[in-house]
């Protein structure tokens, strides 16, 4: 909730913190099943299979304005601009009285992004993982090795697990808990923004042939986990009796 005083600066009520059973417990069942059937039961090749031939047996779309320059280029860069537009925003919170109530949660949302792609781009490095156009299966020159499965040494090494570029949108799910220290009503505004630049990141690029649908769901399951990490680093459930008071109602009034 986001109040003001009579002095005119801007303060939250401390925000409730996320339980874990909706917030862990339910994205890592759903998680778990959907992994289950995408690799084990190969739904990834039942899936890169139908768009490769779709698109005539080959990568048509690699290369294409929308896919490449677009989403992958124009895209990458809108979510650069955003991460710099908050980090302007929360070295105004120094500067401005009157957004100082804005500081963590600010802080929390350009260290949840940052850490959401960031992770993501050290374990697409770590994992050992080709994409689809690296496969013979789909005109390249490796064979399929699933995830988390030994690879040969004599292979060259793969990069593509988890998907880089969709994790530069769903590192924004974050909003959904920057919203609800900010703003409770709006969280659900703050998933959807994540969830949709992610899945539009991310289908572009397996249209490219350049990720399996496995690729982009770890990418989305490492950055909500680290979001969620970074909520209860930031707004941790033990809280003294004072800083959970709400300031007294003559002082206040309510803005939203």
């Amino acid at each position: 909730m986001l109040l003001a005083s009579r002095e005119g600066i801007l303060r939250l009520s401390p925000p409730p913190q996320a339980p874990l059973g909706p917030h862990l417990l339910v994205p890592l069942l759903l998680f778990t099943l959907a992994t289950l059937w995408l690799v084990p039961l190969h739904g990834d090749l039942w899936i890169a299979d139908r768009i490769y031939a779709w698109e005539g047996y080959a990568w048509a779309l690699r290369d294409a304005y929308v896919t490449q320059s677009l989403v992958h280029v124009t895209g990458r860069n809108l979510s650069v601009l955003a991460w710099l537009a908050v980090a302007a925003l929360y070295a105004a919170t120094w500067r401005l009285a009157r957004l100082r109530a804005w500081r963590r949660p600010l802080l929390y949302l350009l260290i949840a992004v940052a850490l959401g792609a960031g992770t993501v781009s050290v374990l697409k490095h770590l994992t050992n993982v080709d994409c689809p156009w690296d496969i013979a299966r789909y005109g390249g020159l490796h064979p399929y090795i699933a995830p988390f499965v030994a690879r040969s040494s004599e292979l060259p090494r793969g990069e593509c697990f988890p998907a880089g570029h969709a994790s530069a949108g769903y590192a924004w799910l974050a909003l959904y808990f920057f919203f609800m220290a900010a703003r409770p009503a709006w969280r659900w505004r703050g998933l959807a923004v994540g969830l949709v630049a992610g899945a539009t990141f991310g289908i572009s690029q397996q249209l490219r042939g350049a990720h399996f649908l496995s690729h982009d769901l770890f990418a989305l399951m490492d950055c909500w986990l680290v979001a969620l990490a970074a909520h209860r680093v930031f707004w941790p459930a033990a809280r003294s009796s004072a800083a959970a008071q709400p300031l007294p109602a003559r002082q206040r009034r309510t803005l939203g």
